[in-house]
């Protein structure tokens, strides 16, 4: 028994020892490019994400250290594509940091233990486990907005983001409190079953559910809870930006499936009503203040909060007037869209990190104005991500969105077919200002006529991670098998 409790944990151990080791590398490295500390770090992350995709493939679950922790399959596969997520993204943030002198150690080990929070989000069975698991993460994400102490947008957008994470945390720790109060046990087992035998004073429940999604929502950067994603977008540096714009939201994904659905199921006609409000208004909200914008991160800042809003639709019909019948399907698809979004958000902030230089940040949709002119891969590459944001075929996006929509319609309710319309129509007025980023690099004429030089590794991953979003549009099987496997797992436990 003993020893099942620490193999449950033994990736969070190893991230949190090489956390330590990295830090303690870097005192001793004197090569201006961190190649030891560089290379440490991609080594403990693929250690790691090997780790979680071989306890994945095991199919068991397990739940340790006095119930407090689960190890099953949908929290490693979560966990592994976080890993890859982080991997890319201090490949990508390499050249970029270093020209901007916050290559430092305090990247890497920062970035695992931002890692470390979102394993122990994803594998939280506790309340208070989870909540630990969202500091951790959130903690070092500020520090890591903060790094480019020098510059004034950095340290406002970091300032930004710790106050109004503070606030979000609060609310979140005070509905937890509530359900506390209500059910007498953190362990979200038990709070199922309390709920279950209906016993527990509902309003009290209710009440607490408000607090608690409304915590999630700030952390998905949901309306209204959005006002933090722009600024912060912006603000930060871009190698700090992408990841938050990625790893941390399927973390927040995972955590909402833990409380949401493995603790608070029984509670789902009020936290669905919660979720429809938020994606409608999310949708509305970021497509339409999407257009507007010149600045290609706030746009793709905008755009992520209308991208949660399209993924929180797969939640809202996972319970259809008390039937569960249709919750593998709804869960599995919006896992589908949150997983296939990161790996997109990945290479489009990769590939503006790539186009950045030495005193000059390529974050205006102008700055791309003639790409194919100057680079036709990259045009290419660009386009591929933003047809795919836009869900165009052949790309992920596309099956992305339609797996979403499909598991609305399969409902049979009407509401729900609204809803699909809805987002359908949503998504073409969105369409417009993805397509703008494309007519800009093939018609419009190159302002910047600088070089585009970038380090070969960067390059050759960011390649992939277009070539992975077009074979991922084409053959989109086996990773939905994936998720559809590890949600079943989840919901029969």
């Amino acid at each position: 028994m003993n020893a099942m409790n620490w193999l449950a944990v033994y990736p969070e151990i190893l991230l949190l020892v090489m956390a330590c080791v990295v830090a303690l590398v870097d005192l001793f490295v004197t090569d201006p490019r961190r190649t030891p500390t560089y290379l440490l770090t991609l080594a403990s992350l693929a250690a790691v994400g090997a780790m979680h995709l071989v306890y994945f493939n095991g199919g068991y679950t397990h739940y340790a250290m006095n119930r407090m922790v689960v190890t099953d399959p949908m929290g490693h596969l979560l966990a592994f594509f976080a890993c890859l997520a982080v991997f890319v993204t201090l490949v990508y943030s390499r050249p970029y940091a270093e020209s901007r002198d916050i290559l430092k150690g305090e990247l890497f080990s920062l970035s695992l233990l931002s890692l470390l929070g979102m394993c122990i989000m994803l594998s939280g069975n506790n309340f208070l486990v989870l909540y630990l698991g969202l500091e951790v993460m959130s903690l070092s994400l500020y520090a890591l907005v903060a790094l480019r102490r020098d510059h004034a947008g950095a340290t406002e957008a970091a300032m930004k983001y710790f106050v109004l994470g503070a606030i979000a945390s609060g609310f979140l720790l005070y509905g937890m409190s509530m359900m506390y109060g209500a059910t007498g046990s953190l362990d979200l087992g038990k709070v199922f079953e309390a709920i279950g035998k209906g016993d527990v004073n509902r309003q009290v429940l209710v009440f607490g559910v408000v607090f608690i999604v409304s915590g999630l929502a700030f952390k998905f950067g949901a309306v209204p809870f959005h006002m933090w994603v722009p600024d912060v977008y912006q603000g930060a540096p871009t190698a700090a930006t992408l990841l938050i714009a990625s790893a941390p939201k399927i973390a927040a994904f995972g955590m909402t499936i833990r409380v949401l659905v493995e603790g608070l199921l029984g509670l789902a006609v009020d936290w669905q009503q919660m979720l429809v409000v938020l994606s409608v208004c999310s949708l509305v909200v970021g497509n339409l203040a999407a257009i507007a914008q010149t600045n290609l991160k706030r746009m793709l800042a905008y755009s992520t909060i209308a991208q949660m809003g399209f993924m929180m639709l797969g939640l809202v019909s996972g319970v259809v007037n008390g039937n569960t019948l249709s919750a593998a399907n709804a869960y599995s698809s919006a896992m589908f869209y949150m997983i296939t979004y990161v790996v997109t958000t990945l290479g489009t902030f990769g590939l503006i990190m790539l186009m950045s230089r030495q005193g000059f940040e390529s974050e205006e949709i102008n700055d791309f104005a003639g790409l194919n002119q100057r680079s036709p891969l990259l045009a290419a590459i660009m386009g591929i991500f933003m047809f795919s944001l836009a869900g165009i075929p052949p790309t992920v996006g596309f099956y992305a969105k339609l797996a979403v929509l499909q598991a609305l319609i399969s409902t049979n309710d009407n509401f729900h077919l609204g809803l699909a319309i809805f987002a359908v129509v949503l998504s073409l007025i969105g369409a417009f200002y993805y397509l703008r980023i494309v007519k800009v690099m093939y018609f419009d004429k190159a302002v910047d006529t600088h070089p585009i030089v970038a380090e070969g590794g960067a390059r050759a991953v960011l390649s992939l991670n277009g070539a992975a979003v077009l074979v991922l549009g084409i053959l989109p099987g086996g990773l939905m098998a994936m998720c559809a496997q590890a949600i079943v797992k989840a919901l029969a436990t």
